[in-house]
C-alpha cells in the first residue's frame, strides 16, 4: 500500500516546513531518511510529489491535490490513537444519558459538544424518560448517567452533582372553568377536586408524592403530551417554569393564581450516577463539564 501513517506524516511535514531538512528536524530524524521516505512514496505512486529545483523542494500539483485527503487521514489516525489510549484508561465504548423530558432544554448539550471534541470517537446515546424511568435505567445499568430533578429523599446507591435549578409551577389553561368558578383565584382545595395531568413513569406506584394532589389524575410519560393536555383545558399540572414560559407568554397557559399560597417549588437539577458501578472516563468528564459554573 502506498500510503502509511509514517509516510503521510513525513509528506505533511515537508509540506508544512518547506524542506527535507526542516521536516527532519521537526520529526526528529535525519534529512536523508525524510528524503528516502518521499522518494519511496513517489516511486510507489508513480507520481512526482516535489520538484527538486533550487535550494528547497517545491510541491507539485499532484502533491497539492493529495494534501487534503492526507491531512484528513492524519487527523483520523490521531483520533484513533487518542481513542485507543483513552480505552486503556477506562473510556467506555458508549455513554448513555437518560434525561427527564422536562429537562430536555436544560444545559446538557454544551458539555456533550465539549466531550465530543475531546473524545471524537465516543458513541453517545441520549434517552428521554420520565424521572422514575430514567433512574430505573440508571440502576439497571442501561444508562450511565441520569439528568433529573432532585429526589424527595437520598438514595445510598446514587452519587450526584447539582448542575442547575428550576422552579416547578402549577399551570392551567386560562379558559379552564375552575378559574371562573373560583372567581379567578384558587385555593389548594380546588387542586384536589380538579383533574390533574401528571408526568410520571410507567410504574403506577412511582409517582413523586410532592406533585400529585388531585383525586382524579391523568398520567403521561411525556412532558409535551402533558403540555398539550393542559393547554387543551383538560386539567392542571406541575411543569418547570422555563419549560412553560413561552406558552405563558403566548397566553396559552397561566401560572395558577392562588388566594392563600404562592405558586412555585424551587428544585435543583442533578446529574446522577450509580455508586454500584465505576464511572467510565467519558461519564466522569461529562459530570465535570456539566457541573462547571458559567
Amino acid at each position: 500500500m502506498s500510503f502509511s501513517s509514517d509516510n503521510v506524516q513525513v509528506f505533511l511535514a515537508v509540506l508544512d516546513h518547506g524542506s527535507f531538512s526542516a521536516a527532519a528536524r521537526a520529526l526528529g530524524r535525519v534529512p536523508s531518511a525524510v528524503s528516502m521516505t518521499i522518494a519511496g512514496l513517489e516511486a510507489e505512486l508513480d507520481l512526482p510529489l516535489f520538484e527538486r529545483v533550487g535550494r528547497e523542494p517545491r510541491p507539485t500539483a499532484a502533491a497539492r491535490s493529495l494534501e487534503p485527503q492526507a491531512r484528513l487521514l492524519a487527523a483520523q489516525l490521531k483520533q484513533l490513537q487518542v481513542q485507543a489510549l483513552a480505552l486503556t484508561q477506562g473510556l467506555e465504548k458508549r455513554l448513555t444519558l437518560a434525561i427527564a423530558p422536562e429537562l430536555l432544554a436544560a444545559p446538557w448539550a454544551g458539555p456533550l459538544a465539549q466531550l465530543a471534541q475531546e473524545y471524537p470517537l465516543l458513541e453517545v446515546e441520549v434517552l428521554a424518560a420520565p424521572q422514575a424511568d430514567a433512574l430505573a435505567l440508571l440502576h439497571s445499568g442501561r444508562a450511565d448517567l441520569a439528568l433529573v430533578f432532585e429526589r424527595p429523599s437520598l438514595d445510598g446507591r446514587e452519587g450526584f452533582q447539582e448542575v442547575a435549578n428550576d422552579t416547578m409551577v402549577t399551570v392551567i389553561a386560562p379558559s379552564h372553568p375552575v378559574l371562573a368558578a373560583a372567581g379567578g383565584r384558587l385555593r389548594e382545595a380546588h387542586l384536589t377536586t380538579t383533574r390533574q395531568i401528571v408526568v410520571a413513569g410507567r410504574d403506577l406506584s412511582a409517582s413523586d408524592p410532592r406533585f400529585v394532589f388531585a383525586r382524579h389524575v391523568w398520567r403521561t410519560d411525556n412532558a409535551l403530551a402533558a403540555l398539550s393536555l393542559i393547554t387543551a383545558g383538560l386539567g392542571w399540572g406541575w411543569l418547570p417554569r422555563n419549560f412553560v414560559k413561552p406558552h405563558v407568554a403566548a397566553g396559552d397557559l397561566i401560572e395558577i393564581p392562588f388566594e392563600n399560597l404562592s405558586n412555585g417549588l424551587a428544585l435543583w437539577v442533578d446529574v446522577v450516577w450509580s455508586r454500584e458501578r465505576p464511572l467510565g472516563l467519558g461519564a466522569q468528564r461529562f459530570v465535570a463539564l456539566i457541573g462547571r459554573k458559567p
